[in-house]
């Protein structure tokens, strides 16, 4: 059996000018359902200090299987309503899982490698 490794992704959405707050009010939506999700770890909203237009979603889960499936609620299609509504300028989505020092170090080996050679 495989171990599972904890995952995470984070969103960084550009609210347009004049919208922050309404993004702000329908994201906020996701905070209590997000963090009662199966696997989830952790789920926050923060919005950014010096810049008014900017908010970020994060989420750690157990597992990728839990954050796929997180992915596939009903939940995640206030993203898509809110480009289509025209409060949202740009989003910027990522996904990462844990790596050890060692996997670090040999990504970070390789990449050099790749530059130099």
């Amino acid at each position: 059996m495989s171990k599972q490794i904890p995952v995470s992704h984070m969103a960084f959405v550009r609210a347009r000018p004049g919208c922050s707050a309404e993004l702000g009010a329908r994201l906020s939506a996701l905070i209590e359902p997000s963090r009662t999700a199966p696997g989830c770890l952790s789920f926050s909203l923060q919005h950014s200090q010096c810049d008014p237009e900017l908010w970020l979603v994060s989420g750690f889960w157990t597992h990728q299987q839990a954050m796929t499936a997180y992915f596939s609620t009903p939940a995640m299609d206030i993203f898509a309503e809110l480009v289509q509504e025209l409060v949202v300028n740009s989003l910027d989505f990522h996904t990462f899982k844990d790596v050890s020092a060692a996997q670090a170090q040999w990504q970070s080996r390789s990449r050099v490698h790749k530059l130099a050679g």
